[in-house]
């Protein structure tokens, strides 16, 4: 959203720092409509749409309504900086424990052992 002296981010001109979000994935997932996910944390349909677009931050309360909604914690809603897709998250860092040889056992052996026999 531009603000009023034509730049993008709020912070910019004085305002809070912008907060990223996954409410609009969430609530997708869930199969709500934005006016469902409204009448479920008691905003209007609007508010809604401008917590997804960022254009607006939400009060702690709002947060934490949002929050028990999804059934998630505050900070798997929203971030102080962009989120990574959901799927990153979760399997990425599957992905990179299998990725990570293991250490062979005889190798671990000799480093307890301090490398004798």
């Amino acid at each position: 959203m531009v603000g009023k002296q034509g730049r993008e981010n709020p912070s910019e001109v004085g305002g809070p720092p912008r907060l990223y979000n996954r409410i609009a994935v969430l609530r997708l997932e869930r199969g709500l409509s934005r006016q469902a996910l409204a009448d479920l944390v008691g905003v209007n349909h609007q508010t809604v749409g401008y917590l997804e677009r960022g254009d607006y931050n939400p009060s702690l309360e709002l947060a934490f309504r949002l929050s028990e909604v999804f059934a998630l914690p505050i900070e798997a809603i929203f971030s102080r900086t962009p989120l990574r897709p959901m799927s990153e998250e979760l399997y990425g860092r599957q992905r990179q424990a299998e990725a990570t040889p293991p250490v062979p056992a005889s190798m671990s052996d000799e480093s307890v052992e301090g490398g004798r026999p």
